[in-house]
């Protein structure tokens, strides 16, 4: 069992409109111990967190494998903070910079998205403050569905993409899309939390 990086920080005033680790992020956590052989062998060497809230799950990584050069982003900017502080306290560095697609093009090897995925009306998506961390609109999937066609553009030959979903954000719906994208889909891991059916998803591209 690889250790939990420290967040303590986030309980600090400033912070207040961080999303704190919760299950769904121990879930993801939980997830990428699962695969770490996998991504042992494909060897990470830019890493991509789209919405890293606290920063706990690009730390955790580049805990994993210090070789990796991490990049962070978030529309919170205490987000991006609370991220670069939970990578100095965990004695690790990241980039909380907001990448930029076309410089970034096939090169990612290991895609993270915790979206916001709860179902919302429309009108609470797209704020700048907490409410960005969950407000998921319409099925859950207002930002999902804005982040699915560039992951192929983004991800290296032997990229992989990882993003946590619950079952009102219709799976089946997701897996279709990204087969138009030449990309398989495959469940690492779920767990029911209180009313939510959360799942930690796997896409790579189809050699098959």
């Amino acid at each position: 069992m690889f250790e939990t990086p420290d967040f303590s920080h986030l309980r600090d005033k400033e912070f207040s409109e961080v999303y704190e680790p919760a299950e769904d992020s121990f879930l993801f956590l939980n997830s990428l111990e699962d695969e770490f052989d996998y991504l042992a062998k494909i060897k990470p060497t830019i890493v991509l967190e789209i919405g890293c809230g606290s920063g706990i799950i690009s730390t955790f990584v580049k805990r994993l494998f210090p070789f990796s050069f991490c990049i962070c982003t978030d529309i919170n900017s205490s987000a991006s903070k609370a991220a670069v502080i939970s990578a100095a306290r965990n004695l690790v560095d990241l980039n909380a910079a907001s990448p930029l697609e076309d410089r970034l093009s096939g090169k990612v090897d290991l895609l993270l998205f915790n979206p916001p995925y709860v179902v919302t009306p429309d009108e609470e998506v797209g704020g700048r403050n907490i409410s960005a961390a969950w407000a998921g609109g319409e099925k859950g999937r207002r930002i999902i569905d804005k982040v699915l066609p560039h992951v192929p553009n983004m991800l290296s030959p032997l990229g992989v993409f990882y993003m946590v979903v619950i079952k009102e954000n219709n799976i089946d719906e997701i897996e279709e899309k990204m087969r138009i994208f030449n990309m398989k889909m495959t469940c690492v891991r779920s767990t029911r939390t209180g009313p939510e059916f959360l799942s930690v998803l796997k896409f790579t591209f189809d050699r098959s």
